[in-house]
């Protein structure tokens, strides 16, 4: 598992079948939180998982061209 979130072994139900589809929308929900200023409460989990998506982001930019391979092999 990757992120610090992972420490608490905090498993919530992502069914494999919808994962990209749910964590794309709860991820433009997050961006959206972002620009709009809602940072100013976070508690301490929150601020880890705000750490985790910022660097699970960099991955993500980093394996772009791996991931755009797996785009096209489904259009």
């Amino acid at each position: 598992m990757v992120g610090r979130s992972s420490q608490y072994n905090i498993n919530m139900a992502n069914m494999s079948y919808c994962r990209f589809e749910n964590t794309a929308r709860d991820l433009v929900d997050c961006v959206n939180a972002i620009n709009r200023g809602e940072t100013d409460e976070l508690n301490n989990y929150e601020v880890e998982g705000l750490k985790d998506i910022l660097d699970l982001s960099e991955k993500i930019v980093k394996d772009k061209e791996y991931i755009e391979q797996i785009i096209n092999e489904y259009e």
